[in-house]
């Protein structure tokens, strides 16, 4: 009981520095996340159960905070969680909770259904230093495996779609 109480949290490593300009290190990070990741949760409450910001929100906040209250070094939350540096996360976590007050401010699921949006098309020519933002053709490995996944199922092949990307 005495080194889990008192000797482990003595042992741990102390962090020096983040390596990041501007981003002290926080000697209590586990502490402060628990109580942030808990403080999203039940912000994000506030936000309709079927609305995919709340999902999204919910999953990675609850496993973030499982990771911090299974884990006690700051070395291991940053290793299981792979996203940076607790500080870094200190700082998302803060930043998700802004988030979360402005998206219940700004209500973007309070959009009634029969509301209609106007569409405007422009056929002027896209300049030329503008991306055009097409992706390149997927890997054959991805078509094949699709095709193996297809055959399985008893569903249509997909075709590789190689010649309809292709200009």
């Amino acid at each position: 009981m005495f080194l889990r109480v008192i000797a482990r949290p003595l042992m741990a490593r102390l962090k020096e520095t983040t390596g990041i300009v501007g981003l002290d290190v926080v000697p209590n990070a586990r502490e402060v996340l628990i109580n942030l990741y808990n403080k999203t949760l039940k912000d994000i409450q506030a936000v309709p159960e079927d609305e995919g910001y709340r999902k999204a929100v919910e999953s990675f906040t609850k496993h973030r905070l499982k990771v911090c209250q299974e884990e006690e070094d700051w070395e291991m939350i940053e290793k299981k969680l792979g996203c940076g540096q607790v500080e870094e996360l200190i700082e998302e976590a803060q930043d998700e909770i802004k988030l979360i007050e402005k998206m219940i401010e700004w209500d973007p699921w309070g959009v009634p259904d029969d509301y209609e949006c106007e569409v405007i098309e422009n056929d002027a020519p896209v300049p030329k230093h503008v991306p055009l933002h097409r992706p390149g053709p997927l890997p054959e490995e991805f078509y094949k495996t699709i095709e193996a996944l297809q055959s399985k199922n008893g569903a249509a092949a997909v075709t590789s779609g190689q010649s309809e990307l292709k200009e």
